[in-house]
């Protein structure tokens, strides 16, 4: 009850929602009546759900039972549309599932569940899809947790271990072109990322471009041609060296793309392949470096996958600053996923993922089926992870800002400014999508935050190492 209060808005009254200030993400609150109305984005729905749960838990006290909790709640009295009615309604029974997970009360828990496994679907309104993934990992916690299912099936490999959802990312498949492609997020961090390192390496002739977990190389092909383009600089060699500890044949195929693509552009480039069984063996000695190099360091959504095991983290990190980069390039998930407490855990990855299929929702066609695909095979794993899983096989562990500058900081880290271009390639970009009022652009103090509708989903942030 307690973890409620501190997430959930203080209180529904006259058709307006007061949010508490903790969990607002700098929005004062949200109004809609019947006179002016504004329909309420997915993680608002749980918002007003959660509040209205705590509002019913206060009123009836130790007397709530899974029968009450299934009775229909009207929200007439605050102004919903009957389809907003409906979606409010079965997060609401979500939401009082999953804290009858968190007090053990599983029987119950279940009850609640097989309610919502009728009213949500895959195909439905973004708040059913939300519902049926967050649903189905709440599930799997309880088999875990009464010991229903055997423990060696309880996250077999090729569903829930990053390794799976990370060999998929490799291939440039239809689901994640689909993304890049009407999805504001990607194309915003990667130009705004690569301006960050144009800025920093705006006079070098020889370029060492070092990329932790390069994927389909969509941000080097973008970096070439920034380059190509520079006036009274003449390109000696373009370095690309990326690091890989498993997947090293699809990385070759990335490499092979990028040298064709280097070559039509006249760029001489260089592709080095440094594979690691494990990132604890990463030695500076392994990185091929020439006089006059300049070296830049690209991490785009690699450090966080990396927090499960902290000494791996740390051994890269004193790798990187022995290369003297000029600029490292960090863009994250913005989020607050690695609480040791279920239910606090399980709320916040709750709003963010909301606001995530929210975007989903406004951005693709719902049976569009690269849209399925993305929202089962990839979000639905990170849900699935995050929910039910615990202790090592925990390995999604998103956090925030704040956090990554604790961390740096023990290393010699310095945040620095992003540049007018780097902010203006961001509002550039995002001013391409249809969808571009509902991707909000915001800092948070030297970082970048991109989001939907006020909530953060990515960072993206710059650092130098003292005395570097």
């Amino acid at each position: 009850m307690e973890l409620l209060k501190s997430k959930f808005p203080k209180k529904i009254n006259g058709g307006r929602l007061v949010m508490s200030e903790k969990c607002c993400n700098e929005k004062a609150s949200i109004s809609y009546s019947n006179t002016e109305f504004q329909r309420l984005s997915t993680e608002e729905v749980m918002r007003v759900a959660g509040a209205l749960l705590l509002q019913f838990n206060e009123q009836n006290g130790n007397n709530v039972d899974v029968a009450m909790l299934m009775q229909p709640f009207s929200c007439d009295r605050i102004g919903l549309a009957k389809e907003e009615n409906n979606d409010v309604e079965l997060a609401r029974l979500l939401i009082a599932a999953a804290e009858k997970v968190g007090n053990k009360q599983f029987d119950q828990a279940s009850k609640l569940l097989t309610k919502c496994d009728y009213l949500s679907s895959t195909t439905g309104t973004p708040v059913q899809r939300v519902v049926y993934q967050f649903g189905e990992a709440l599930r799997e916690r309880i088999n875990r947790q009464t010991g229903r299912i055997p423990i060696e099936d309880y996250f077999p490999q090729e569903r829930i271990h990053l390794e799976y959802v990370e060999e998929a990312m490799m291939s440039p498949n239809s689901a994640l072109l689909a993304c890049y492609q009407l999805l504001p997020f990607c194309k915003v961090l990667n130009f705004a990322g690569i301006q960050a390192v144009i800025d920093n390496i705006a006079s070098a002739k020889k370029v060492h471009f070092i990329q932790i977990g390069i994927k389909i190389g969509m941000e080097c092909s973008i970096l070439m041609q920034a380059l190509v383009t520079r006036r009274g600089v003449s390109l000696e060699h373009f370095k690309l060296t990326t690091i890989v500890t498993r997947n090293q044949k699809k990385v070759e195929e990335t490499g092979k793309r990028l040298a064709s693509f280097a070559d039509s552009m006249n760029i001489p480039f260089i592709f080095n392949v440094i594979g690691l069984s494990d990132m604890k063996d990463i030695k500076e000695e392994l990185f091929s470096r020439e006089e006059n190099e300049v070296v830049a360091v690209y991490c785009p959504f690699v450090l966080g996958t990396m927090i499960p095991w902290p000494d791996q983290l740390e051994t890269l990190i004193r790798v990187i600053r022995k290369l003297h980069p000029c600029v490292m390039v960090v863009y994250e998930v913005e989020g607050n996923h690695n609480s040791p407490l279920f239910v606090n855990r399980f709320i916040e990855s709750l709003f963010f993922y909301s606001a995530f299929f929210d975007c989903l929702e406004e951005c693709m066609d719902r049976d569009n089926q690269d849209r399925i695909n993305i929202e089962i095979n990839y979000f639905g794993q990170g849900i699935l992870n995050v929910v039910a899983a615990e202790g090592e096989e925990r390995v999604v562990r998103h956090v925030g800002i704040d956090v990554w500058r604790s961390f740096f900081s023990r290393f010699g880290l310095v945040e620095t400014e992003l540049s007018y271009s780097s902010i203006y390639q961001a509002n550039l970009v995002n001013k391409q999508f249809a969808c571009a009022n509902s991707c909000t652009l915001g800092m948070n103090g030297k970082t970048l935050t991109v989001g939907w509708k006020g909530t953060p989903i990515h960072s993206l942030s710059t650092w130098k190492f003292r005395n570097v």
